[in-house]
Protein backbone atom coordinates (compact mmCIF):
# COMPACT_ATOMS: atom_id res chain seq x y z
CA UNK A 1 0.00 0.00 0.00
CA UNK A 2 2.90 2.30 0.84
CA UNK A 3 4.28 1.77 -2.52
CA UNK A 4 1.01 2.39 -4.24
CA UNK A 5 0.04 5.48 -2.32
CA UNK A 6 2.59 7.73 -4.93
CA UNK A 7 1.34 6.24 -7.89
CA UNK A 8 -2.47 7.11 -6.98
CA UNK A 9 -1.61 10.56 -5.89
CA UNK A 10 0.35 11.12 -9.08
CA UNK A 11 -2.33 10.11 -11.21
CA UNK A 12 -4.51 12.25 -9.28
CA UNK A 13 -2.16 15.23 -9.37
CA UNK A 14 -2.20 14.18 -13.55
CA UNK A 15 -5.52 14.66 -14.20
CA UNK A 16 -5.63 18.99 -14.31
CA UNK A 17 -2.67 18.20 -16.34
CA UNK A 18 -4.48 15.84 -19.12
CA UNK A 19 -7.51 17.92 -18.94
CA UNK A 20 -5.82 20.87 -20.20
CA UNK A 21 -3.87 19.12 -22.97
CA UNK A 22 -7.18 17.56 -24.06
CA UNK A 23 -8.55 21.12 -23.90
CA UNK A 24 -5.61 22.31 -26.25
CA UNK A 25 -5.45 19.75 -28.46
CA UNK A 26 -9.21 19.57 -29.47
CA UNK A 27 -8.94 24.25 -29.68
CA UNK A 28 -5.39 23.50 -31.83
CA UNK A 29 -7.10 21.10 -34.15
CA UNK A 30 -10.62 22.87 -34.80
CA UNK A 31 -8.52 25.89 -35.19
CA UNK A 32 -6.78 24.35 -37.55
CA UNK A 33 -9.74 23.24 -39.90
CA UNK A 34 -11.09 26.83 -39.45
CA UNK A 35 -7.59 28.45 -41.14
CA UNK A 36 -7.73 25.48 -43.73
CA UNK A 37 -11.27 27.55 -44.65
CA UNK A 38 -10.84 31.25 -44.08
CA UNK A 39 -7.13 32.95 -43.99
CA UNK A 40 -5.19 33.86 -40.49
CA UNK A 41 -4.31 36.92 -41.82
CA UNK A 42 -7.66 38.02 -42.58
CA UNK A 43 -8.92 36.85 -39.51
CA UNK A 44 -6.66 38.97 -37.01
CA UNK A 45 -6.55 41.86 -39.74
CA UNK A 46 -10.18 42.05 -40.70
CA UNK A 47 -12.57 44.92 -39.21
CA UNK A 48 -15.54 43.21 -40.19
CA UNK A 49 -17.47 40.22 -38.51
CA UNK A 50 -20.26 38.64 -40.55
CA UNK A 51 -20.81 34.73 -39.92
CA UNK A 52 -24.01 34.40 -41.61
CA UNK A 53 -24.56 34.17 -45.46
CA UNK A 54 -23.32 33.00 -48.54
CA UNK A 55 -20.94 36.17 -48.45
CA UNK A 56 -19.44 35.13 -44.25
CA UNK A 57 -16.80 37.44 -43.47
CA UNK A 58 -14.70 36.65 -40.35
CA UNK A 59 -12.85 39.27 -38.91
CA UNK A 60 -12.08 39.06 -34.81
CA UNK A 61 -10.88 42.43 -34.61
CA UNK A 62 -14.27 43.23 -33.52
CA UNK A 63 -14.19 40.82 -30.59
CA UNK A 64 -11.05 41.74 -29.56
CA UNK A 65 -11.60 45.55 -29.53
CA UNK A 66 -14.64 44.58 -27.51
CA UNK A 67 -13.14 42.87 -24.97
CA UNK A 68 -10.42 44.85 -24.69
CA UNK A 69 -12.48 48.22 -24.12
CA UNK A 70 -14.46 46.09 -21.60
CA UNK A 71 -11.25 44.77 -19.44
CA UNK A 72 -9.77 48.54 -19.62
CA UNK A 73 -13.28 49.46 -18.61
CA UNK A 74 -13.06 47.12 -15.35
CA UNK A 75 -9.86 47.56 -14.33
CA UNK A 76 -10.29 51.20 -14.14
CA UNK A 77 -12.82 49.99 -11.64
CA UNK A 78 -11.39 47.27 -10.12
CA UNK A 79 -7.76 48.87 -9.36
CA UNK A 80 -8.03 52.06 -7.49
CA UNK A 81 -10.97 50.78 -5.32
CA UNK A 82 -9.95 47.56 -4.59
CA UNK A 83 -6.72 48.61 -3.55
CA UNK A 84 -7.45 51.37 -1.19
CA UNK A 85 -10.06 48.79 0.26
CA UNK A 86 -6.51 47.18 0.79
CA UNK A 87 -4.75 49.47 2.05
CA UNK A 88 -7.57 50.32 4.30
CA UNK A 89 -8.09 46.97 5.70
CA UNK A 90 -3.89 46.05 5.96
CA UNK A 91 -2.70 49.50 7.67
CA UNK A 92 -5.61 51.44 8.65
CA UNK A 93 -8.64 49.21 9.84
CA UNK A 94 -8.68 47.15 13.24
CA UNK A 95 -8.52 43.48 13.76
CA UNK A 96 -12.57 43.70 14.29
CA UNK A 97 -12.78 45.93 11.95
CA UNK A 98 -11.02 43.28 9.30
CA UNK A 99 -12.96 40.38 10.50
CA UNK A 100 -15.80 41.96 9.82
CA UNK A 101 -15.63 43.88 6.42
CA UNK A 102 -13.05 41.36 4.64
CA UNK A 103 -16.16 38.62 4.62
CA UNK A 104 -18.33 41.00 3.43
CA UNK A 105 -16.02 42.15 0.69
CA UNK A 106 -15.26 38.68 -0.18
CA UNK A 107 -19.33 37.69 -1.12
CA UNK A 108 -19.42 39.81 -3.72
CA UNK A 109 -16.97 36.94 -5.45
CA UNK A 110 -20.24 34.66 -4.65
CA UNK A 111 -22.41 36.28 -6.45
CA UNK A 112 -23.21 34.70 -9.53
CA UNK A 113 -22.29 36.45 -13.12
CA UNK A 114 -25.59 35.87 -14.37
CA UNK A 115 -27.03 38.40 -11.83
CA UNK A 116 -24.22 40.79 -12.44
CA UNK A 117 -25.28 40.76 -15.67
CA UNK A 118 -28.84 41.23 -15.16
CA UNK A 119 -27.87 43.75 -12.48
CA UNK A 120 -25.99 45.57 -15.26
CA UNK A 121 -28.89 45.43 -17.90
CA UNK A 122 -31.69 46.57 -15.80
CA UNK A 123 -30.60 48.80 -13.64
CA UNK A 124 -26.52 50.45 -14.18
CA UNK A 125 -27.56 50.85 -17.43
CA UNK A 126 -31.12 52.97 -16.95
CA UNK A 127 -28.75 54.57 -14.65
CA UNK A 128 -26.20 55.79 -16.63
CA UNK A 129 -28.32 56.05 -19.47
CA UNK A 130 -29.91 59.56 -17.29
CA UNK A 131 -26.45 60.69 -17.40
CA UNK A 132 -25.47 60.40 -20.75
CA UNK A 133 -28.47 60.31 -23.32
CA UNK A 134 -26.77 58.93 -26.19
CA UNK A 135 -26.19 55.44 -24.09
CA UNK A 136 -27.84 52.52 -26.20
CA UNK A 137 -29.62 50.13 -24.31
CA UNK A 138 -27.06 47.61 -24.76
CA UNK A 139 -23.20 48.85 -24.33
CA UNK A 140 -20.08 48.22 -23.69
CA UNK A 141 -19.73 50.63 -20.71
CA UNK A 142 -22.60 49.51 -18.34
CA UNK A 143 -20.57 46.17 -18.13
CA UNK A 144 -17.17 47.16 -17.93
CA UNK A 145 -18.47 48.75 -14.58
CA UNK A 146 -20.24 46.01 -13.21
CA UNK A 147 -16.84 43.78 -13.89
CA UNK A 148 -15.09 46.12 -12.17
CA UNK A 149 -17.21 45.66 -8.97
CA UNK A 150 -17.08 42.09 -9.38
CA UNK A 151 -13.57 41.94 -9.85
CA UNK A 152 -12.96 44.45 -6.53
CA UNK A 153 -12.96 41.47 -4.29
CA UNK A 154 -10.26 40.11 -6.29
CA UNK A 155 -8.17 42.38 -6.33
CA UNK A 156 -8.68 43.82 -2.66
CA UNK A 157 -7.92 40.46 -0.91
CA UNK A 158 -5.22 39.06 -2.77
CA UNK A 159 -3.18 42.92 -2.12
CA UNK A 160 -4.07 42.58 1.30
CA UNK A 161 -2.51 39.52 1.45
CA UNK A 162 0.31 40.60 -0.09
CA UNK A 163 0.44 43.95 2.47
CA UNK A 164 -0.15 41.81 5.51
CA UNK A 165 3.03 39.65 4.88
CA UNK A 166 5.13 42.43 5.49
CA UNK A 167 7.11 42.72 8.77
CA UNK A 168 5.77 45.24 11.17
CA UNK A 169 9.74 45.12 11.82
CA UNK A 170 9.77 47.53 8.62
CA UNK A 171 6.62 49.52 9.47
CA UNK A 172 8.27 50.20 12.74
CA UNK A 173 11.42 51.36 11.77
CA UNK A 174 9.97 53.75 9.35
CA UNK A 175 7.44 55.58 12.27
CA UNK A 176 10.70 55.38 14.31
CA UNK A 177 12.51 57.04 11.92
CA UNK A 178 9.38 59.93 11.54
CA UNK A 179 7.19 58.95 8.91
CA UNK A 180 3.84 59.23 8.91
CA UNK A 181 1.22 55.97 8.99
CA UNK A 182 0.49 57.16 5.59
CA UNK A 183 4.25 58.01 4.40
CA UNK A 184 4.74 54.21 5.49
CA UNK A 185 1.84 52.93 4.09
CA UNK A 186 3.39 54.21 0.06
CA UNK A 187 6.87 54.66 0.73
CA UNK A 188 7.94 51.18 2.85
CA UNK A 189 4.63 48.55 2.73
CA UNK A 190 3.66 49.35 -1.15
CA UNK A 191 6.66 49.38 -2.41
CA UNK A 192 7.69 46.19 -0.44
CA UNK A 193 4.23 44.49 -1.68
CA UNK A 194 4.53 45.46 -5.27
CA UNK A 195 5.25 42.06 -6.81
CA UNK A 196 1.48 40.44 -5.01
CA UNK A 197 -0.14 43.80 -5.39
CA UNK A 198 0.59 43.73 -9.62
CA UNK A 199 0.31 40.01 -9.72
CA UNK A 200 -3.67 40.64 -8.50
CA UNK A 201 -4.39 43.37 -10.98
CA UNK A 202 -2.70 40.69 -13.85
CA UNK A 203 -5.00 38.04 -12.41
CA UNK A 204 -8.05 40.56 -12.20
CA UNK A 205 -7.65 41.51 -16.08
CA UNK A 206 -7.74 38.07 -16.71
CA UNK A 207 -11.02 37.13 -14.82
CA UNK A 208 -12.57 40.42 -16.92
CA UNK A 209 -11.25 39.19 -20.12
CA UNK A 210 -12.86 35.47 -19.94
CA UNK A 211 -15.67 36.82 -18.40
CA UNK A 212 -18.93 35.92 -20.21
CA UNK A 213 -22.25 36.25 -18.87
CA UNK A 214 -22.06 39.86 -18.11
CA UNK A 215 -21.11 41.12 -21.66
CA UNK A 216 -23.34 38.47 -22.78
CA UNK A 217 -26.70 40.21 -21.28
CA UNK A 218 -25.80 43.84 -20.75
CA UNK A 219 -22.90 44.92 -24.29
CA UNK A 220 -25.39 43.06 -26.72
CA UNK A 221 -24.37 41.27 -30.24
CA UNK A 222 -23.40 44.13 -32.51
CA UNK A 223 -20.11 43.40 -34.06
CA UNK A 224 -19.23 46.66 -34.50
CA UNK A 225 -15.62 47.40 -34.43
CA UNK A 226 -15.11 51.05 -32.90
CA UNK A 227 -13.75 52.59 -29.74
CA UNK A 228 -16.95 54.16 -28.56
CA UNK A 229 -18.20 53.46 -25.13
CA UNK A 230 -21.76 54.21 -25.80
CA UNK A 231 -22.32 51.58 -28.23
CA UNK A 232 -23.10 48.27 -28.48
CA UNK A 233 -20.37 45.73 -28.92
CA UNK A 234 -19.47 42.06 -28.69
CA UNK A 235 -17.07 40.22 -26.85
CA UNK A 236 -14.71 36.99 -27.72
CA UNK A 237 -16.93 35.45 -24.84
CA UNK A 238 -20.00 36.47 -26.09
CA UNK A 239 -19.48 35.25 -29.51
CA UNK A 240 -18.37 31.76 -28.66
CA UNK A 241 -21.66 31.94 -25.85
CA UNK A 242 -23.47 32.97 -29.31
CA UNK A 243 -22.49 30.73 -32.24
CA UNK A 244 -22.32 27.58 -29.51
CA UNK A 245 -26.54 28.40 -28.59
CA UNK A 246 -27.38 28.85 -32.21
CA UNK A 247 -27.87 26.74 -35.34
CA UNK A 248 -24.14 26.49 -36.15
CA UNK A 249 -24.20 22.49 -37.56
CA UNK A 250 -20.98 20.39 -37.09
CA UNK A 251 -18.16 21.23 -39.34
CA UNK A 252 -19.23 24.37 -41.11
CA UNK A 253 -16.96 27.53 -40.92
CA UNK A 254 -19.32 28.94 -38.51
CA UNK A 255 -18.93 25.75 -35.94
CA UNK A 256 -14.99 26.35 -36.67
CA UNK A 257 -14.15 30.08 -36.01
CA UNK A 258 -16.37 28.88 -32.36
CA UNK A 259 -13.00 27.50 -31.86
CA UNK A 260 -10.65 29.78 -33.40
CA UNK A 261 -12.13 32.76 -31.13
CA UNK A 262 -11.53 30.54 -28.16
CA UNK A 263 -8.31 29.48 -29.27
CA UNK A 264 -7.41 33.14 -29.42
CA UNK A 265 -9.21 33.65 -25.61
CA UNK A 266 -6.95 30.88 -24.30
CA UNK A 267 -3.69 32.55 -25.53
CA UNK A 268 -5.00 36.06 -24.47
CA UNK A 269 -5.65 34.47 -20.82
CA UNK A 270 -2.70 32.22 -20.87
CA UNK A 271 -0.26 35.42 -21.68
CA UNK A 272 -2.40 37.25 -18.80
CA UNK A 273 -1.41 34.73 -16.22
CA UNK A 274 2.45 34.13 -17.12
CA UNK A 275 2.99 37.30 -17.14
CA UNK A 276 1.35 37.17 -13.53
CA UNK A 277 3.59 34.60 -12.66
CA UNK A 278 6.74 36.29 -14.08
CA UNK A 279 6.30 39.51 -12.12
CA UNK A 280 5.75 37.63 -8.91
CA UNK A 281 8.81 35.66 -9.22
CA UNK A 282 10.97 39.12 -10.08
CA UNK A 283 9.90 41.20 -7.79
CA UNK A 284 9.21 38.97 -5.01
CA UNK A 285 10.49 39.79 -1.76
CA UNK A 286 10.87 37.66 1.23
CA UNK A 287 11.26 38.05 4.34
Amino acid sequence: MEKMVPGILLVIAGVSIFTTIGILFTLIAETFLFFKEVSIIEFFTGTELKPLGDNAVFGVLPLLTGTLISTVIAMLVAIPIGLMTAIYLSEYASEKARRILKPILEILAGIPTIVYGFFAFTFVTPLLRSFIPGLEPTNILSPGIVMGIMIIPMVASLSEDAMSSVPNAMREGALALGSTKLEVTFKVVLPAAISGIIASFVLGISRAIGETMIVTIASGSSKNFTFDVTQSMQTMTAYIVEVSGGEAAAGTTLYHSLYAVAFTLFVFTLVMNMIAQYISRRFREEY
